[in-house]
């Protein structure tokens, strides 16, 4: 069973931090992997810089345009994780547009990305049908694939995207860009609960979620959050990033583990 699988095949709710990968300079990235996970961190996500990222709002652009100018690269990145393997085996996914990967070559970007030790893949602008041969190549390597879901994609969609992710979806929580404020608590539970009813894979929620409070709410009804924005944020106006990295997390991490236990006292009733 891929790593991915077997953590979210565990019990209790997932924390799922979003750094970008060389920011806020190229010698935090490693560091703040591992400062997550001993924050409480489940899993984390590692953007790789993009010049054009459309999805992403204004924090995640600007993060991306600083790790642009530190010299980050995607074969940079996979060093990265081939360091943090070997101190952690905390689950990575590399979250990239599939111009840089392309810039590489695909093939030789999953051989190098399997052999750094990459759990899983988010590429939002490549479709599952224009990536049909790519993304059964990297699950066919022990790569999970995380496919976007949004309130706009019908029932019929979701549960393709499930089925054929395997591992784990991606619940966008809004109709908009990374940095944008959470949906209304009936409209996000509406929506979350269509998700859990036509896919029978776990998934995750993220874009909008940045307190303690945010947390608890999108939690109730996912098997995991990602904080992004909010945390990319705090980096950048920190002295000591690592540290603010640390302090944010377990605060979050704190809020979730009261959801967990919430959740399975209310399913023992």
């Amino acid at each position: 069973m891929r790593r991915i699988a077997r953590l979210f095949h565990s019990p209790g709710k997932k924390l799922v931090p979003f750094i970008t990968a060389g920011f806020p300079h190229l010698e935090d990235t490693v560091a703040l992997v591992l400062a997550a996970e001993r924050a409480g961190a489940h899993m984390v996500e590692i953007g790789i810089p993009f010049s054009d990222p459309l999805a992403d709002g204004p924090v995640i652009q600007q993060t991306s345009q600083v790790a642009l100018a530190n010299g980050v690269t995607v074969p940079w990145i996979l060093e990265a994780v081939t360091q943090i393997r070997e101190h952690s085996q905390v689950p990575i996914v590399l979250m990239g547009y599939i111009n840089p990967l392309l810039n590489m070559g695909l093939d030789t970007f999953l051989k190098k990305a399997c052999e750094a030790g990459v759990d899983g893949l988010i590429i939002p602008d490549l479709l599952p049908e224009e990536g049909t041969l790519f993304f059964k190549q990297a699950r066919s390597m022990g790569l999970s694939t995380i496919y976007l879901v949004a309130p706009n994609t019908p029932d019929d969609r979701i549960q393709q995207l499930g089925r054929e992710a395997e591992d784990l979806l991606y619940a966008v929580s809004i109709l908009g860009v990374t940095g944008s404020a959470l949906a209304g608590q009936e409209k996000l539970d509406r929506y979350l609960d269509r998700v859990r009813a036509v896919s029978k894979v776990p998934f995750v929620v993220g874009f909008g979620i940045s307190t303690p409070e945010d947390v608890q709410r999108a939690a109730v009804k996912a098997d995991g959050v990602v904080v992004g924005s909010a945390l990319l944020a705090c980096l950048d106006e920190a002295a000591d990033p690592v540290k603010e990295a640390v302090e944010y997390l377990r605060t979050l991490a704190a809020a979730l583990s009261e959801t967990s236990k919430d959740t399975v006292k209310g399913a023992s009733i």
